[in-house]
């Protein structure tokens, strides 16, 4: 087999790769108007396209790519959790905790299906059960981190093609993720006539008033000052995990500091004077950190990882996609609302549900810059996404193997 020579590319190398290929997806979407239309992200449309030719260069054998991210991705994944928490008033805490609830029973429902859907399909293409699970929720609601940890359970369970099937089923749902989060949120808001503010009633303006941050003017200092508050909160964050960790609970550094920022929004909620234009600068703070750990994560993907897919396993992965979108239009948009912020909620569902809270995070956000901003799902989508969806769907994979397990011996027979 042909060798081909490896590229290492910074840490910061990669950061302005990461600003280009968001500056290139603005270009496409001012010379593509569709693009807009349908609420595609420019730093996944940038990020896509340059994926595609580091792609172009590794199936040639021009080059491979190796990207140094994870360390500098990871801060401002962090810095925007602790921005989502910033943004939630006491207003918000006290109207997002029956969502909160609502939401993690649908994420549970929806991993349970994803994994029965996978076995059922695998079973009519007469594929082994273990394979065919890793398109369940162990990639899709679980994403590269859920792959590369239950992967290694179905390798030893006796299906050896599992890390390579899992890995390429995560990729290929971060980019499903990624093109249909934006259209359905469209959709929604365009079928239900949700475009109006007005339609939101007026309990909801009134709670949500304090939050709306549209027309504030930041000076530099509230955005420096902005800045230096997420970097405590995010502190803060790695503070509460390692206390955690010291009594043996496993938490995720994100949540964490999302947990920071919240305890930084409540502190000024109660100090004296009008604090909007700096809610509105970590807003920024937070907007800008997003778009680079996802500018940063897409163009940084492994799309050869998709290569090896047989037209089966193509048939498993779509069929994931399409009972998705049915699910989170059909129960994730009702059950919570039936309004605009469920609308916003459902398109969070589908990114995370096709393995990455950021594909979320993004997805929303475009749709919120096509109509509104929606802090309620800002809010609600990073608690399920980032934290309740992981421990619930740990459970559920954790049985689903085991019946995958029985079946991988009958079908072995």
């Amino acid at each position: 087999m042909e060798e081909i020579s490896i590229f290492k590319v910074s840490m910061f190398e990669t950061l302005m790769l990461a600003v280009l290929a968001i500056y290139f997806g603005d270009l496409m979407r001012k010379i593509f108007p569709i693009l807009k239309k349908y609420c595609l992200p420019a730093s996944v449309v940038g990020g896509t396209i340059f994926a595609v030719v580091v792609y172009a260069l590794y199936h040639f054998k021009i080059v491979e790519l190796e990207f140094d991210y994870k360390t500098v991705n990871q801060l401002f994944y962090c810095i925007f959790f602790a921005a989502s928490g910033a943004a939630a008033s006491m207003a918000l805490l006290k109207k997002g905790g029956k969502l909160v609830v609502i939401f993690a029973i649908l994420a549970a429902v929806l991993a349970a299906c994803q994994n029965a859907l996978a076995l059922a399909v695998g079973k009519f293409m007469n594929i082994d059960p273990l394979i065919s699970m890793m398109t369940g929720s162990i990639p899709m609601t679980g994403g590269h981190g859920n792959a590369a940890s239950f992967a290694p359970i179905a390798v030893e369970a006796g299906a050896p093609a599992a890390m390579e099937v899992a890995i390429a089923a995560a990729t290929f749902g971060l980019i499903s993720g990624c093109i249909i989060g934006g259209p359905l949120g469209n959709f929604i808001v365009k079928r239900h006539k949700l475009e109006d503010p007005l339609l939101d009633g007026k309990e909801e303006k009134a709670e949500m008033a304090g939050d709306e941050s549209t027309g504030i003017l930041m000076s530099k200092n509230q955005l420096i000052h902005a800045v230096f508050l997420m970097c405590i909160a995010i502190g803060i964050g790695q503070i509460i995990t390692t206390l955690l960790k010291n009594y043996g609970i496993k938490f995720p550094i994100h949540v964490s500091c999302m947990f920071g920022g919240i305890l930084v929004r409540l502190f000024y909620d109660r100090k004296k004077g009008n604090h909007d234009a700096l809610y509105e600068a970590m807003d920024t703070v937070g907007e800008f950190s997003l778009g680079l750990f996802v500018s940063m994560s897409i163009i940084t993907m492994k799309l050869w990882q998709l290569s090896g897919l047989g037209m089966a396993l193509v048939v498993l992965l779509l069929a994931q996609v399409i009972f998705i979108v049915i699910f989170c239009y059909l129960l994730t948009f009702r059950l919570l609302g039936k309004n605009y912020d469920a609308a916003v909620m459902a398109v969070g569902h589908t990114g995370f549900g096709l393995g990455a809270v950021p594909v979320s995070m993004t997805t929303m956000q475009t749709v919120c810059k096509k109509y509104r901003y929606s802090k309620l799902a800002f809010f609600v989508v990073p608690v399920i996404g980032g934290f309740i969806s992981n421990i619930s769907n740990a459970i559920i994979i954790t049985k689903f193997l085991d019946i995958a397990k029985n079946l991988h011996a009958v079908w072995i027979g």
